[in-house]
């Protein structure tokens, strides 16, 4: 039997809590970013104390960690940044993920023989690219996620010698690889400097347009997902020809619902609406080809995500990362474990072509959780087996609970709560709530044992 090489599997570290629950549950890297120049200046828990303690205990554990670099930098940043990494490279990082040339430029002066990778938002997207990347002296090249699985085949046939990395899941942008406009334009913080709003995810109601004389746009009454509706029941009944969308080339105006009254127009033509908000990425399914392919690591997007999302990420790529390395077929329920993760819809992205209602998500701009909830995190675990539970969603005596847990996940139903104060209760109000329950036997020994070695740490 002819066996793969096993990819790496890199996680979002967006602190140290979720950094620790990516390596147990079986990510071989994790990669974070530093506040000031990183693409996650806000919810950024990794300052230099942090940075210093997460790089010992991945190294201590037998894993990498990455630190992302990768902002596009005006030239005030440009002063201090080498001083400022400094303390940083003397950390050992496992490599440095970064995008701008100019700051790659003198990373390579400074320090040449620190490992770079080429961030995603440098958008490379062909095998001359990464060629010229490779000559620069970099390690590794993160492909744009604008590719199809036969293009990163290629691009791994020319570029044998190269380290590939590519996404497999987690948010898309509406923009290429990251470079979005949106949120700059709307309310003057730049994705590029870190400070995104997502604006692409914003609740809009669309509006028909006309210009008038002036040349200005101006309201006119329009039912969107109506329009919507009668343009996919006109795709149908059309017979020969090439249709043409009801809603090509036309201008309209859309309001978001926390900015009453300010009509911003947008153009919408054949393939879709690029303002509106994206399905969220999952390949899970195209791991086998990926790992076929070559390609050297698979990365999952989501350093603003819960513990619960890093967790079960880690999970199910990890077992598809190991099945697709021996051999066995893909198994279809890992899909339906990530349908319990919050999402905003899933598409294998640009992996396969797709029609645009395929990629795009025009009725929702928030994540679902369309499976299963994520409830609470287990905190201390008493003797008795009665364990904490910080709770994050409402749960009641009576329903079904599945534990994560890096031995194996566990199923069971809830058949007593106790408060605070150990008296029985029958439901977990909701978040910021601690409540306890008792563990499956087979968890018990696993959990306190963990616990204790993370005292003693």
């Amino acid at each position: 039997m002819l066996l793969h090489k096993s990819p790496e599997l890199l996680l979002p570290a967006g602190d140290l809590d979720r950094m620790r629950a990516a390596f147990d549950f079986g990510a071989d890297a994790v990669y974070a970013g530093q506040p000031r120049y990183s693409l996650r200046a806000r919810n950024n828990d990794f300052k230099l104390e942090n940075l210093k303690t997460g790089i010992a205990e991945a190294h201590a554990r037998g894993k990498k960690f990455l630190v992302a670099s990768n902002i596009l930098p005006h030239n005030g940043k440009l002063k201090n940044y080498l001083a400022d990494m400094e303390p940083v490279v003397a950390m050992k990082p496992d490599a440095l993920i970064m995008a701008d040339p100019g700051l790659i430029m003198m990373v390579r002066e400074r320090w040449p023989e620190l490992p770079i990778h080429l961030s995603v938002q440098a958008n490379t997207v062909n095998y001359a690219g990464v060629k010229f990347w490779q000559k620069q002296g970099l390690k590794r090249v993160i492909l744009s996620r604008e590719l199809s699985l036969d293009e990163v085949a290629q691009i791994r046939q020319e570029c044998p010698d190269m380290e590939l990395e590519v996404f497999v899941h987690g948010a898309l942008c509406i923009a290429y690889s990251g470079r979005c406009l949106l949120s700059g334009y709307f309310n003057h913080r730049d994705a590029n400097q870190g400070t995104c709003t997502n604006a692409c995810r914003w609740d809009y109601k669309l509006g028909d347009a006309f210009e008038d004389e002036a040349g200005q746009a101006q309201a006119i009454q329009f039912d969107f997902h109506k329009a919507v509706q009668q343009a996919d029941q006109d795709f149908v009944a059309a017979a020969g020809g090439t249709p043409r969308h009801p809603l090509a080339d036309r201008t309209y105006l859309i309001e978001e619902s926390q900015r009453p009254g300010e009509l911003m127009p947008i153009q919408e033509d054949e393939h879709g609406t690029y303002i509106m908000n994206s399905k969220d990425l999952r390949a899970v399914e195209h791991v086998q080809r990926l790992v076929e392919i070559g390609v050297d690591s698979l990365k999952i997007e989501g350093r603003t995500k819960s513990r619960y999302y890093v967790s079960r990420a880690a999970q199910v790529y990890r077992r598809a990362i190991d099945d697709a390395v021996a051999g066995r077929p893909f198994d279809p329920t890992l899909l339906g474990e990530l349908d319990g993760l919050s999402n905003r819809g899933y598409t294998s992205g640009f992996y396969q072509r797709h029609r645009s209602q395929d990629l795009q998500n025009y009725l929702d701009g928030h994540s679902k959780a369309r499976r299963s909830q994520f409830v609470g995190e287990v905190g201390a675990v008493a003797a008795d087996g009665w364990a904490e539970i910080e709770v994050k969603n409402r749960f009641e005596v009576g329903d079904r609970l599945e534990i994560i847990h890096p031995s194996g996940n566990r199923e069971i139903t809830l058949q007593a709560l106790r408060g605070r104060e150990g008296e029985s209760v029958q439901a977990a109000a909701g978040n910021g709530v601690k409540v306890s329950l008792q563990l499956p036997a087979e968890l018990q020994g696993a959990l306190i044992a963990r616990l204790l070695d993370e005292a003693e740490a």
